[in-house]
């Protein structure tokens, strides 16, 4: 049976100095599936754009900001990580440099500048599955990585990643 998962874009912006990154805190709709959650921002592509344009279109819709750089860290399959079951597939971006001032927040919640460190120190309340590749976004490997991570039940069952 092919694979025919969700297509979308995460994306770490980082402050001017490196040290902190741009969250999302999903806290604005109770009968949000991320409710509650901290986040990266971006999200599903549209059928006319590219990866590199959605995620540009993502974070001028949820920060008011414009992508300048965005390096590629990695790709992520998540078989079963949707609300109902569905798969999802992510390109996951380390946004460099940008213009523009961030919003405050927007409908699904409040942006936060979080400290790179409190983002790997696993204090934040993540996605479960976060805490296995947050590290390879923020590391100095210039080597992507591509991981595979099945959920099941809203939860994680196992991952496995690689680099080239």
């Amino acid at each position: 049976m092919p694979y025919c998962p969700i297509l979308a874009t995460l994306g770490y912006v980082m402050a001017p100095d490196g040290r902190s990154a741009l969250m999302i805190h999903r806290n604005t709709r109770p009968d949000d599936h991320h409710y509650g959650k901290y986040n990266g921002l971006g999200g599903k592509l549209e059928a006319h754009e590219s990866v590199l344009g959605g995620l540009r279109r993502e974070l001028f819709e949820e920060a008011g900001l414009a992508v300048e750089r965005a390096v590629l860290r990695g790709t992520i399959s998540w078989p079963g990580f949707g609300k109902n079951g569905e798969d999802w597939f992510g390109f996951v971006f380390k946004v460099e440099a940008w213009t523009g001032t961030p919003l405050e927040g927007n409908p699904e919640g409040t942006l936060e500048w979080v400290p790179v460190e409190r983002i790997l120190q696993g204090d934040l309340n993540l996605w479960e599955g976060d805490r296995h590749f947050l590290p390879l976004v923020f590391d100095g490997d210039p080597r992507p990585f591509h991981g595979v991570m099945p959920y099941q039940d809203g939860r994680p069952v196992s991952w496995e990643v690689e680099r080239a």
